[in-house]
């Protein structure tokens, strides 16, 4: 029975350890997630595509044949649908520069601040 109790305090001990590496990985993992919610913004997404689109569009309706312009009645509509694309895309990567997405408050901070509220003893 003696050889049970003497199990016992030294699990307690090497799980202080255990719990520090997990709370680095934990951290880790949050930060990581942080970085990805960002890269991943839509309003990066979509931007950079109404942009990439805009272009080609534009580029196409600079490029128009009569013939194309007469289908569509004498109106560049490859011209002004690449602009209005382009301005769309401008005006998300714009909103993404002027707000970027906030991470959420580490577990650090939290317990930080919920320490400094505590009464101390």
């Amino acid at each position: 029975m003696s050889e049970n109790s003497n199990d016992r305090p030294g699990s307690e001990s090497s799980g202080e350890p255990q719990a520090a590496a997990a709370a680095r990985e934990v951290e880790e993992l949050e930060r990581r997630s942080q970085t990805a919610a960002r890269l991943f913004d839509v309003r990066r997404i979509i931007g950079g595509l109404f942009v990439v689109y805009g272009v080609i569009v534009t580029v196409a309706g600079v490029f128009a044949s009569d013939a194309d312009l007469k289908k569509a009645q004498n109106v560049n509509i490859n011209l002004w649908t690449g602009l209005a694309m382009l301005v769309l895309g401008v005006v998300f990567l714009v909103w993404l520069k002027l707000s970027p997405t906030i991470p959420p408050p580490s577990a650090d901070s939290a317990e930080a601040t919920s320490e400094g509220d505590a009464p101390s003893a």
